[in-house]
């Protein structure tokens, strides 16, 4: 019985002793077997943005109106010659002319006249600074964006009006849509602010004026 004992036991060490060698060689073959990379099959394509004008000078029209102290509203128009000196600044020059209606005065009073055709006559010439405050985008349709930019200007210059010269501060603000990469299209609100004596008595006078006009680059 024990000499049983001893070759079945004898007999499961040799099996095992066998058996450790397979093992190992399975396990180093795992540890040095290298995994197979796949390489995407993906074609490569150039893309092509599309380019704005980097042309730096910009000259339009605009028509309005304009709302002349104490002479009530007038359609205004003229033309505005600009310079960008960088994305964000750029100086601009207008002239606008409107002729100014009668005073509530001259209504009521039927026949007194305070100023004569010629001398109604409005016209503006001004150089201001302008800065591109919010620059951004404009969607039509939901399909087509269309580059924009918020901005703001200051300036002075000079209006001819009522037979005399007056120095004249500028003050505006606006919207610029690029329509494509050379046209743009311009909503305008300006005061136009100057002493007068016009009335019998020294005031500053504000002139409200708003545009709507289109410019191209060149």
């Amino acid at each position: 019985m024990d000499r049983e004992l001893r070759v079945l036991l004898l007999s499961g060490i040799a099996l095992a002793a066998s058996a450790t060698p397979a093992h190992a060689q399975q396990a180093a073959g795992a540890e040095t077997s290298t995994p197979q990379v796949v390489e995407p099959r993906v074609k490569r394509r150039d893309v092509n943005p599309p380019g704005l004008d980097t042309e730096n000078f910009e000259a339009g029209l605009f028509v309005g109106t304009i709302s002349i102290e104490d002479f009530g509203a007038s359609v205004s128009y003229g033309g505005r010659i600009a310079y960008h000196f960088t994305e964000d600044v750029f100086a601009e020059a207008t002239i606008g002319t409107a002729k100014a209606g009668k005073t509530s005065y001259e209504d009521l009073s039927g026949s007194a006249q305070l100023l004569t055709d010629s001398e109604r006559q409005f016209t503006h010439y001004d150089l201001s600074i302008g800065w591109n405050a919010l620059p951004g985008e404009v969607f039509l349709g939901g399909t087509r964006a269309m580059p924009s930019a918020v901005y703001f200007t200051l300036g002075a210059g000079s209006t001819r009006f009522a037979g005399d010269d007056h120095f004249t501060v500028a003050l505006g603000a606006g919207l610029r849509v690029l329509a494509n990469d050379w046209i743009a299209v311009h909503l305008d609100a300006r005061n136009l602010a100057f002493e007068t004596d016009l009335l019998g008595e020294d005031k500053l006078t504000h002139n409200l004026q708003f545009t709507f006009g289109v410019t191209a680059f060149f």
